[in-house]
């Protein structure tokens, strides 16, 4: 069950940080794996503004059709989707919110796939890059 902050309701999964949602009624649009959660706080905590987070948007372009971006935000507007993972609050706008439904931002610092990844269940395919999907 997913509820907002006064309520304390949460779901928490084995793979995912306890994530809560400022809409009552719907499960967030994207969740955060512990690693993703917890590199996103270090940048952040980098960045030194406490009012930033992390928005992760879908843009037309790429050689898929759509493309991920991820970049840092202190702006909340009105028909954002807001989720936080602990001390992350994720950001996502109303028109990139479809392509994004239940899926999961990832991190991984190996040898190999370092950096951050998105698994996403609505795309068709994807790009070898793995920043673009259709």
């Amino acid at each position: 069950m997913w509820t907002d902050h006064q309520g304390e309701k949460t779901k928490k999964t084995k793979e995912n940080t306890r994530m809560t949602t400022t809409d009552q009624t719907t499960e967030p649009v994207i969740a955060i794996s512990d690693a993703a959660a917890a590199k996103v706080a270090q940048l952040l905590a980098e960045e030194g503004e406490d009012a930033l987070g992390l928005r992760v948007a879908v843009r037309p372009g790429g050689c898929s059709g759509f493309s991920y971006e991820m970049f840092f935000d202190a702006e909340t507007r009105p028909d954002d989707h807001v989720t936080t993972a602990g001390p992350v609050t994720v950001r996502v706008d109303s028109a990139s919110a479809s392509h994004l439904v239940g899926a999961t931002l990832n991190y991984s610092d190996g040898l190999q796939d370092a950096g951050f990844s998105i698994d996403n269940p609505n795309a068709q395919r994807s790009c070898g890059c793995g920043q673009s999907f259709s």
